[in-house]
């Protein structure tokens, strides 16, 4: 006849079937953790990019619409181009300005070369005249009167040459160069360059692919240089995972990973990785002439330092997924036998997210 068990010994049975499933199951945790990691701290991410003029005005259309996809170098909005017109128009007016100030300067060379040449000729008289009276005064044929007054309008004529030379050097420097070369026109034509570029700068372009985001625009407001009007996230799906450092030490780049959305329950996708990044920022520290500052902790095991990784999903189909989208990123290892475990784990986690 079977013995029946007696409820201490049920007890003692019910406490070394717990003690043996608990051993189980940290044994599979404890192994899971070093072989096949995963981690739950992992995010689907996108490249945002701000949009700001480079020009101030008021907003005088505005061409998209918000979550609004578009391609790269479609507009966007545009700023009154009215105030930007009329400065290229002006610009436009000084080039001309500076041409007629060239062709002026010009003229007056062609006069100043003649004046330069006439009072060479005049000087050259004076001088023979005076030297001349000179030789006279010495054989007494004229008088000394004479003589001085030859002499002096021969310096006054030097004089009048040595004026009209600096004169005509004068205008020479304001001339300057000739052709492209010429100060006043590269002057001129770089503020008509720049009210050109600043009057390209009324349209707003996409620099990108993307959706536009948190769009507040309404027109006739006041746009100002440097202040972001609108966010364009980019349709490329970035994946981030922050990982134990242990869990890392046989990654490298183009490692496989599966991947579940909290959003879509039991849904797996593939990913490779991209890349860890340099450091985190628990290890950047400012250089602000303080002393150090240790860490205290009183505990003997510390917590874990967490790296970043990246990685890139396989499916390019995916681009509903939303910049900040919750994830579960599970590592595969190469061994064929770990790697079933490792789907069979990733998978089970995906189911629960029908239920949390």
């Amino acid at each position: 006849m079977r013995n029946k068990m007696t409820p201490d010994q049920q007890f003692a049975r019910l406490v070394k079937v717990a003690i043996f499933g608990f051993v189980m199951i940290f044994s599979y945790f404890l192994l899971a953790d070093n072989i096949i990691p995963l981690t739950p701290q992992a995010m689907a991410t996108r490249v945002v990019t701000k949009v700001t003029p480079q020009i101030s005005g008021k907003i005088k259309t505005i061409a998209v619409t918000n979550n609004q996809t578009v391609a790269k170098g479609d507009l966007l909005f545009q700023i009154d181009p009215a105030p930007y017109e009329l400065a290229v128009a002006q610009s436009q007016l000084a080039l001309e300005q500076a041409n007629q100030d060239n062709a002026e300067l010009d003229a007056s060379l062609a006069a100043a070369k003649a004046d330069v040449n006439a009072s060479k000729t005049t000087a050259h008289q004076k001088r023979s005249e005076a030297k001349r009276l000179d030789a006279l005064f010495a054989s007494h044929g004229v008088s000394r009167q004479q003589k001085d007054q030859a002499d002096s309008d021969a310096d006054a004529a030097e004089a009048n040459l040595l004026a009209a030379i600096a004169r005509l050097d004068k205008l020479k420097i304001s001339r300057g160069s000739y052709g492209e070369k010429n100060l006043k026109l590269r002057q001129a034509q770089n503020r008509l360059a720049q009210a050109k570029l600043d009057l390209s700068y009324t349209q707003i372009h996409a620099d990108q692919d993307g959706i536009v985001t948190n769009l507040q625009l309404e027109v006739g407001s006041f746009a100002t240089i440097g202040q972001p009007l609108l966010a364009m996230v980019s349709q490329k799906i970035d994946i981030i995972a922050d990982f134990r450092e242990k869990n890392l030490r046989d990654v490298n780049v183009d490692s496989t990973a599966l991947v579940t959305f909290d959003g879509e329950p039991g849904q797996l996708y593939q990913a490779t990785v991209s890349g860890v990044d340099a450091g985190v920022s628990a290890g950047q520290f400012d250089a602000n002439g303080r002393l150090a500052e240790p860490q205290e902790s009183t505990r003997w095991v510390r917590d874990a330092q967490r790296l970043r990784l990246h990685l890139t999903l396989n499916d390019t189909e995916i681009n509903h997924l939303p910049a900040g989208a919750r994830a579960t990123v599970q590592l595969l290892p190469d061994n064929s036998i770990f790697g079933l475990f490792a789907k069979g784990q990733i998978k089970m986690i995906s189911l629960l997210h029908y239920i949390y």
